[in-house]
């Protein structure tokens, strides 16, 4: 593994992070304006944690081989967050609105603050998807 490979494998997921949430901030901008600040963390478009994760998986399968051991762990990893962001976290996303529907209902005085916007949609995880890809693929034609 040359120089270029041994800086570009780690610093992907991060380069990913940052590109995939300023997709997302600038999307969020377009879309709800100056609220776009409130609606920074976890869902929208595109799945961040997709991105980070399938861009290296995808970096992997360009640079070594989609037929190859490492690439095969990848896909694996990022199907389990991939599944995780549909599933679990947009579940508990789910479970806050009911949570603090009842505390606006039961105590008028209180203040709701549970986030709700956990998970994605699967458009959402397609975008942080292709995201990754591309990130992969840019990635890789620089080791070449």
């Amino acid at each position: 593994m040359d120089i270029s490979s041994r800086i570009l494998y780690p610093a992907l997921p991060f380069i990913a992070w940052v590109v995939s949430g300023t997709l997302k901030y600038a999307i969020n901008r377009i879309r709800h304006g100056q609220n776009a600040r409130h609606l920074i963390g976890n869902g929208g478009f595109p799945s961040t944690h997709t991105s980070v994760v399938s861009s290296v998986t995808m970096l992997t399968g360009f640079d070594q081989g989609f037929d190859t051991p490492m690439f095969g762990l990848g896909v694996a990893l990022t199907y389990i967050v991939m599944i995780d962001a549909v599933g679990i976290r947009r579940a508990v996303g789910d479970s806050a609105k009911w949570i603090n529907k009842l505390v606006r209902d039961n105590t008028p005085t209180a203040e709701a603050g549970l986030r709700e916007r956990q998970g994605h949609t699967r458009l959402e995880l397609l975008g942080g998807l292709a995201v990754g890809t591309m990130l992969g693929w840019a990635a890789s034609q620089c080791l070449s």
